[in-house]
């Protein structure tokens, strides 16, 4: 007696229960597998002509069913209108037939004239050949009363046949499957009459429009099939090229070449994997790479800015050697020379003190040794206050100096001293480079954001080509012009610097003879721009106090907002 296994033990099986064995996981023969290529680039290949091969299958089935369809409706309607172009030349072949008498009698017969008239030949051939190109069939009958609406009762003759005899014309074809039949209202309110119109197997150009689509269907299909071989092949390389790419610059870096990285066009092409295992290899190399420049480019830096020290301080000592040995050869007995050499003495004295004070400044700014006192104070102040301090030298000169400030406190964390540096330095140069009777205008808005202070002059503007320059150390631009000589060229770069350290942005607009634009946009609060020293510090001291707070309570999780910032003790605004 043999038992049948129930479902459950069906399903456990299927599941690999315990004691029975695994399913095997469905493979393709091994004679189909050999068959196929053994690289990611070829099978990747297969697949994806496989795709575009369904997808033109599938495609060009649906394109032909609704093209049949599409021209049977139009072929329908085709017919229709000749069917009714037949009836309105039967109706009135049959009118000149009858010559006033009823087409149909009252004993539902077809009037004989009119019979003879249908069965000429010649007008059989205009209502078949020409007017239905197809198989005619004419039959008569009276239109009978139903209710509210005239029944046509077929009359007692026959129905006049009319085959069709000429040839098809160029590009018809005979539809064998095709008929089109219909009555039409005929004759006068008095004698009225009905006549149907048959139209079979006739000629139409539905199949040859289904042809001609099907092969213009057909060679796309291929051409489709074919560019998509090559698009395949081409995808499926550049897919696999980050693998290829990654390898040699891997082998490049490790004999020591730094700039070796993986092309980004390459890595974008690939799979998302691959490509963000290439942006990190590139991540990893130009780390690499940014910290053996950073350490070549301080080298380069301190050459250059020793060579750049010794330079400005060479003319102010040769200036002073030069007086010192004039003195000593007899000037000093002139009271003129003598007096005109001490005075030319003091100002290279006074451009020494003032180069040393400003190497000092920036040596500090760029290394990270000054801290800013960050306040919540209005910005008017530290602006009108830079602004007062340049009103003399702009007076000398002979320059306007206007400063045009909102009547709302502009109240931002910042520090007024470095602030009123930035603005001193840049209505200094602006008042320097302007002509007299030219104008320097200061104006300070709130923003969004924080706030933009704007230093506008008439002077002699700035070439397009020293434009990116002119923030540099020690940069002067053109010596053709006198104002463009003089000075340190380090006021712009403590000016950068300044405004680097409060998170915000300087840039510069100027045209040759038209005169420059400083901009300097400021953050509400430096603090909260990330990468600043206020940014830095502000985390720092965040993190101290809250490792500070768990040593003190343990393992209980702190909630409460983290204590103040350390770098600027006044409270925010």
């Amino acid at each position: 007696m043999s038992a049948t296994p129930s479902p459950s033990a069906e399903g456990a099986a299927g599941q690999g229960a315990p004691g029975l064995p695994a399913p095997r996981p469905l493979r393709l023969p091994r004679r189909i597998r050999r068959l196929l290529p053994r690289t990611f680039q070829g099978r990747l290949t297969i697949a994806f002509i496989g795709v575009i091969a369904l997808i033109l299958v599938l495609v060009t089935v649906l394109v032909l069913n609704r093209l049949d369809d599409y021209f049977s409706r139009q072929q329908t309607t085709d017919l229709e209108q000749r069917s009714q172009t037949v009836s309105s030349y039967v109706q009135s072949l049959a009118r000149g037939a009858a010559n006033g008498q009823p087409v149909v009698g009252v004993d539902n017969v077809v009037n004989p004239a009119v019979v003879a008239a249908l069965s000429d030949r010649d007008q059989q051939r205009v209502i078949a050949d020409r007017l239905g190109q197809a198989d005619v069939t004419i039959q008569f009958g009276h239109l009978e009363s139903s209710g509210e609406e005239l029944v046509p009762v077929p009359a007692a003759d026959d129905p006049i046949q009319i085959a069709l005899e000429a040839p098809a014309a160029a590009g018809q074809t005979q539809e064998r499957s095709a008929v089109v039949s219909g009555w039409y209202s005929a004759g006068t309110l008095f004698q009225p009459y009905a006549v149907r119109i048959t139209l079979a197997n006739p000629y139409t150009f539905r199949a040859t429009a289904l042809a001609n689509v099907t092969g213009l269907l057909a060679a796309i299909a291929l051409f489709a099939l074919a560019l998509s071989v090559v698009v395949s092949t081409a995808m499926a390389r550049r897919f696999t090229t980050p693998l290829r790419r990654l390898t040699e610059a891997s082998r490049g870096l490790a004999e020591g070449d730094l700039s070796r990285r993986v092309p980004p066009s390459h890595v974008r092409a690939g799979s998302s994997e691959l490509a963000e295992l290439a942006l990190q290899f590139n991540a990893m190399a130009d780390r690499v790479e940014e910290s053996v420049e950073i350490i070549r480019r301080d080298r380069d830096r301190s050459r250059d800015f020793l060579a750049d020290v010794s330079h400005e301080l060479r003319t102010p000592l040769a200036a002073l050697r030069t007086f010192n040995e004039l003195l000593r050869e007899g000037a000093a007995e002139d009271p003129g020379a003598r007096v005109e050499f001490l005075e030319s003495s003091g100002q290279q004295i006074e451009r020494l003190d003032w180069l040393a004070q400003n190497l000092l400044e920036l040596s500090k700014l760029d290394s990270g040794l000054v801290l800013l006192d960050l306040r919540p104070d209005d910005l008017r102040a530290a602006v009108e206050s830079a602004v007062e301090q340049n009103a003399a030298a702009a007076e000398r000169r002979g320059v306007s100096l206007v400063l045009h400030l909102p009547s709302a406190p502009i109240r931002l964390r910042h520090d007024p001293q470095r602030i009123g540096q930035v603005v001193a330095n840049l209505v200094a140069n602006a008042v320097k480079f302007t002509g007299r009777d030219g104008a320097v205008t200061v104006d300070v808005t709130a923003t969004a954001d924080g706030a933009r202070i704007d230093v506008t002059d008439t002077g002699v503007g700035i070439d397009a080509t020293e434009l990116p320059h002119i923030f540099e150390r020690f940069y002067r631009g053109s010596r053709a012009n006198e104002a463009r000589g003089s000075g340190s060229g380090l006021g712009l770069a403590i000016v950068r610097s300044i405004v680097d350290m409060h998170g915000g942005r300087v840039v510069v607009e100027s045209r040759v003879g038209s005169g420059s634009r400083f901009t300097v946009t400021l953050p509400r609060d430096p603090r909260l721009v990330a990468g600043t020293p206020a940014a830095e510090r502000a985390d720092v001291a965040s993190a101290a106090a809250a490792e500070a707070r768990a040593a003190a309570i343990g393992n209980v999780e702190e909630t409460s907002p983290s204590e103040r910032s350390q770098v600027n003790p006044n409270p925010a605004p």
